[in-house]
């Protein structure tokens, strides 16, 4: 989900013809105007202006009555979202971004009507699933190889969506198929496709120099794997009781602010500022049901081995510093789903089936995940799946939403009927936000291959047992060693 919107190539001009000025509002009476300025920092994802439009949109979803509120906001010169990055250009004047505040308060305190069905406490989410499962058997603990098998079909899946992120379906569908590699098998490459696609579908640009056929040389720096990394550091520190507020100390420590993305980002601000969670995961933050706690889930559903419900409640203090409603489902259905993956002896379905029982049934998250799964079994092909999904979500979902996410990893899993490549293979070609989905499909479909030879060696061997993070003592880090740590948190009592 490495969602930060690249630099400009060019600022854009105002009209008074000075590309660094800022609009003409914002200048009148400034005696300095005509002095050259330095360029305005544009930060992704927390400027209250670029907010508003986000937050607009997800009161539609929640059927909260924003129509008087949007009304002022569009009357005052304000813009709609961002559409795919996370800043707009140029940036808002003082008495813009001040009412963009004040709306951002008043769009909170409006009430939702399906606030009831989708509680993000962990005693009401517990309350409203009636299949919550119950204590642990006696599962088999996970093995070192199983574990193994997990982190690098993680990195395998995140870093195939890599390169056709922010890309549309139609574009992800075009690249491929001009290489030859529809359904997706193999690495994206430019190598076969025509410089008229290139240009119109240009790679990711931050992704493209380490992550297309011709360039992989170990796995590169991704959120994806950031975030396991992280929660295994946290593990290492404060055990299995870890509390929410260990893990806010634990990012402020660990984790670079400008590592963080969306729900992420605006939390890590709240922290800096004293505001402690959960609040941090409600005040001023659009993107409380994006992906962001979704792909925080893996090491809390590892580390559990057949017990599905001690993985979401350890996913749920973990997504609670940042997500609530539906992102927290997100992170409590995969931790699940991993956990009975983890604890061996089930297919796919058996997981995304116990997956479902710690999400609230009548939640728009739970729905998602029922639609991906009927979908994909209704529709012989994967590419008509997708288009389905697609026609349900596209205008109504910003492309890093859970909601679609969710449809589209359930259905890519499911249609699979775990097999590896066909696993990461259908995440990744399904558009939307490709590396997180091609992520959480690896790390399930590793787990259910059981050990890293059962994986395809043209997945494996560009990674080279070898990963570059910004997280402190696990850059260069091998996949076995990674595996080796989390087999200790895992048979930790």
């Amino acid at each position: 989900m490495s969602t930060d919107a690249p630099p400009n190539a060019s600022p854009p001009p105002t009209r008074d013809g000075d590309p660094y000025a800022g609009p003409q509002s914002a200048r009148d009476g400034d005696p300095y105007a005509d002095r050259p300025r330095a360029r305005s920092l544009r930060l992704t994802w927390v400027q209250p202006e670029d907010l508003v439009g986000h937050e607009l949109r997800q009161a539609a979803l929640d059927g909260r009555d924003a129509r008087e509120i949007e009304a002022r906001w569009y009357a005052a010169g304000g813009a709609p979202a961002p559409a795919r990055a996370g800043a707009s250009e140029p940036p808002a004047p003082p008495r813009l971004r001040a009412l963009a505040g004040e709306l951002l308060d008043e769009l909170a305190a409006l009430e939702s009507p399906l606030a009831a069905d989708e509680p993000t406490g962990r005693a009401d989410i517990m309350a409203a699933c009636p299949q919550w499962p119950g204590p642990p058997g006696a599962a088999p603990p996970i093995t070192h190889a199983r574990l193994h098998a997990a982190w690098l079909g993680r990195a395998v899946g995140c870093l195939l969506g890599k390169p056709v992120e922010k890309l549309p379906l139609d574009g992800v569908r075009a690249l491929a198929r001009a290489a030859g590699n529809w359904p997706l098998a193999t690495w994206f490459t430019e190598h076969g496709v025509p410089a008229h696609l290139l240009a119109a579908y240009p790679w990711n640009r931050r992704s493209a120099p380490t992550s297309l056929a011709e360039n992989i040389d170990g796995m590169p720096e991704d959120d994806d794997l950031n975030y396991p990394l992280l929660n295994l550091l946290l593990l290492q520190r404060h055990g299995r009781a870890f509390t929410t507020a260990d893990l806010a100390r634990l990012w402020l420590d660990e984790l670079p602010a400008g590592r963080t993305f969306t729900a992420e980002r605006i939390a890590y601000g709240h922290l800096l500022a004293g505001v402690e969670p959960p609040e941090t995961a409600r005040r001023r933050n659009p993107f409380r049901e994006w992906i962001g706690a979704q792909i925080r889930a893996d090491v809390h559903g590892w580390t559990h081995p057949g017990d599905p419900a001690g993985a979401a409640a350890q996913a749920h203090r973990d997504a609670v510093l940042t997500h609530t409603g539906n992102g927290v489902y997100g992170a409590m259905f995969t931790a699940a789903a991993l956990a009975v993956a983890a604890g061996g002896g089930i297919d796919v379905h058996g997981c995304l089936a116990a997956g479902l029982r710690v999400v609230p049934p009548r939640s728009r998250y739970a729905r998602a995940i029922r639609f991906g799964i009927e979908t994909a079994r209704t529709e012989r092909e994967f590419d008509a799946v997708v288009d389905r999904l697609h026609a349900a979500y596209d205008s109504t979902h910003h492309w890093v939403h859970v909601l679609p996410n969710a449809a589209l990893l359930a259905a890519a899993l499911t249609h699979a009927d775990g097999d590896f490549t066909r696993s990461i293979g259908n995440a990744v070609s399904g558009g939307w936000d490709t590396d997180s989905n091609g992520a959480t499909a690896g790390s399930l479909a590793g787990l259910l291959a059981g050990t890293p030879d059962a994986l395809p060696r043209h997945w494996t061997a560009p990674l080279k047992n070898r990963l570059a993070t910004s997280v402190p003592g696990f850059d260069r880090a091998g996949f076995d060693t990674l595996a080796a740590l989390t087999h200790q948190e895992a048979l930790r009592p």
